[in-house]
């Protein structure tokens, strides 16, 4: 694993109120942009054609891919994207055979008009779309739950136990606004990625307040340690999935890019939620002696 120098943060010239200021902050603009986004939208965030129902056609063009934007630019489509081969593309649109039969011969048509060849055609019903989405919704429901009871009965106390809960909150929220900015869908390969996110959140926190509340040593020394650790593991992470965004986007790997791009989002927000709002509430807890 590549070895970072962590250097120790001399917190004492921070109150725990200015530590918390830009963490909570950055989570109430998280919140405010997915609450715009669902008055303007009616979801949260962008659905993929995994949650929305719609048909997926992979064709083969020699033609670069400005060109075979182009060639459908009369068609109905959500977006055309290169695949891993150089001349395999993906088109996508809500449309299915029994929504908009006429779209999808349109499209047929556009494509043997232009000389490509079609590939594959998958469509996915809209009720079956919906049927996914609350599958997805339930997952993450059950993963953030099932989460914040471990740690509840890990650690026993409120404050620590919260602390983690309300930081995996901010790394998931995080993201899904940031989704909303750089115009990334939710698709199966992003509540993967969310998933993802809650592990490596409740790991770096656990290992923040073990090292604080069940070690030996001073609040700071047993904190130093543990970031030491934690910093290293994260910061290595947010390098693989930068390479990996980075080598998908130029193979023209579906999904992947978008997982990686998510899971910086989140590491990076991980980052500052465990060392600046997990830390001072651990430290209002220690010294101001609550221990409900």
């Amino acid at each position: 694993m590549v070895d970072f120098e962590v250097s120790d943060i001399d917190y004492d010239k921070y109150s725990n109120r200015q530590l918390a200021a830009i963490p909570l902050a950055v989570l109430a603009l998280a919140l405010l942009i997915i609450a715009a986004w669902y008055v303007m939208t009616g979801v949260p965030v962008d659905l993929g054609l995994a949650f929305t129902g719609g048909t997926e056609v992979r064709f083969t063009a020699d033609d670069p891919i400005e060109d075979v934007r182009a060639t459908f630019q009369d068609v109905d489509y959500e977006s055309i994207q290169s695949a891993a081969s150089g001349n395999t593309y993906i088109l996508t649109t809500q449309a299915t055979q029994g929504t908009a039969p006429g779209e999808i011969e349109q499209i047929r048509t556009a494509a043997g008009e232009a000389g490509y060849e079609i590939d594959q055609e998958q469509g996915r019903s809209a009720s079956f779309g919906a049927s996914s989405q609350q599958q997805a919704l339930l997952g993450l429901a059950i993963a953030f739950g099932g989460m914040a009871v471990l740690v509840f009965i890990l650690f026993r106390s409120f404050i620590p136990s919260i602390a983690i809960v309300i930081s995996a909150f901010s790394d998931i929220v995080i993201p899904l606004a940031l989704m909303n900015v750089f115009g990334i869908e939710l698709t199966l390969g992003a509540v993967a990625a969310l998933l993802m996110l809650i592990g490596y959140s409740v790991d770096s926190d656990i290992l923040l307040n073990n090292h604080i509340l069940r070690r030996r040593g001073g609040f700071y020394e047993s904190a130093f340690r543990a970031m030491r650790t934690g910093i290293s593991m994260t910061l290595t992470s947010i390098s693989a999935m930068i390479v990996m965004a980075i080598v998908a986007t130029l193979f023209g790997i579906p999904l992947l890019p978008e997982i990686g791009l998510i899971l910086v989002f989140g590491l990076t927000a991980d980052l500052m939620n465990t060392y600046m709002l997990n830390m001072s509430l651990l430290r209002y807890y220690k010294f101001e002696g609550v221990k409900g």
